[in-house]
């Protein structure tokens, strides 16, 4: 681990039940006039908008409620709305919603006073000038993309593109339980697992490991292992639910500055061609990928074993290593989670196709503790099969 390190991250957190309310006062006090209010449309349909909403009128903003969010956000979607804030003059961004509407918003927020497109950002550090004030409220414990600098996109040829710059780092998190507490349980379990695997990739990142990533990666996955249970089995737990909003926040701001890795990358190109949600795709390789790092990460993976999985408190380092790996995939089961690519529509002659769009993501696979190559994907991706 080096101890020479940069650290960046969102510039004030609120996290409290109900905060939602205060986003009006929070916005007005920036100085907004016209806010785009970026969601999708099961949001608005589950009321669980409706507080920030009000704030908003009552503060006496206008509001342009964009909607139109999907999974997987793609790039013709985020261009047709930052055209459209722009003809509206808006002058902040709020986004109540999952990690593809945080993502959108980051980009609108980015991208409307600027003369860039979004094909000039793609990348890491290119984006120029600042952008609109932002907040951002997720209202799943995933994704931490209310504190990193990162929007993933899907391209039009179903490539996943990366907008790294810490310009995408917002202005506020806000943290609020109520947000959640409507959530399947199938979701929260999936963005649950994904919100472990930065805690897990952030702490054994291979270039930019460094102390602080590591205190948050510790704490992030003691709050979500100790919490996902209670917030699948028991939807209303309010404790439990803000428990796993701080662990997945936690999780993202170590991963902002320690990055992902192989689960990441060979997740990706399941959600671009299959369209299976992240936390899911996360989940269907992580127990491969922790196996094919074992020879480089034995000794971090039994560091993190006892804290995700407080029974493996006392044993050897190689059971505590090896029990990271089993009891993420006894996980998943007993979540009710698919476990199985083939459970997603995978078959075995997808797998070149996959291994090579993997290979693609050199961003992330520079961190992986391990060497990863495309047989070794292929591997994995069959493994999971």
């Amino acid at each position: 681990m080096t101890t020479s390190f940069a650290f960046e991250t969102t510039r004030s957190v609120l996290c409290e039940v109900g905060a939602s309310a205060r986003i009006g006062e929070i916005m007005a006090g920036r100085g907004c006039r016209a806010v785009a209010f970026v969601t999708d449309a099961m949001i608005l349909k589950l009321g669980l908008a409706d507080a920030a909403l009000a704030g908003l009128e009552a503060a006496g903003i206008d509001v342009w409620v964009f909607s139109d969010v999907v999974a997987d956000p793609p790039e013709a979607m985020i261009v047709g709305a930052i055209e459209e804030a722009r003809r509206r003059g808006i002058d902040g961004v709020v986004s109540i919603g999952g990690g593809s509407s945080l993502d959108t918003a980051k980009l609108i927020a980015v991208l409307t006073p600027s003369d860039q497109s979004i094909a000039d950002v793609y990348g890491v550090g290119l984006v120029r000038g600042e952008r609109l004030p932002l907040l951002l409220a997720p209202t799943t414990a995933g994704t931490g993309s209310e504190v990193t600098p990162i929007s993933i996109v899907t391209t039009g040829t179903a490539e996943k593109k990366g907008v790294v710059a810490p310009q995408l780092l917002p202005d506020w998190a806000l943290l609020d339980a109520e947000l959640t507490v409507g959530l399947p349980a199938a979701v929260t379990a999936a963005t649950g697992i994904d919100a472990m695997v930065h805690a897990i990739e952030a702490y054994t990142s291979k270039l930019r490991k460094n102390v602080v990533s590591d205190c948050l990666a510790r704490e992030a996955l003691r709050l979500l292992g100790g919490n996902i249970r209670a917030a699948c089995f028991d939807p209303g737990n309010r404790q439990a639910r803000s428990d796993m909003l701080l662990g997945s926040m936690l999780a993202g701001m170590a991963f902002a500055n320690a990055p992902v890795a192989a689960v990441h990358a060979l997740a990706y190109p399941l959600g671009g061609h299959f369209h299976v949600p992240h936390g899911l795709s996360n989940a269907l390789v992580l127990p491969q990928v922790l196996a094919f790092n074992m020879p480089e990460a034995a000794p971090l993976y039994a560091e993190l074993g006892p804290i995700a999985f407080p029974e493996l408190a006392g044993e050897p380092e190689t059971a505590r290593a090896e029990g990271l790996v089993e009891g993420f995939a006894a996980l998943a089961r007993e979540l009710g989670m698919k476990t199985r690519l083939s459970e997603v529509g995978v078959s075995h002659n997808n797998l070149p196709m996959l291994a090579e769009d993997a290979m693609k993501q050199t961003r992330l696979l520079v961190n992986n503790p391990r060497e990863m190559t495309y047989d070794a994907a292929l591997d994995i991706y069959a493994a999971a099969l």
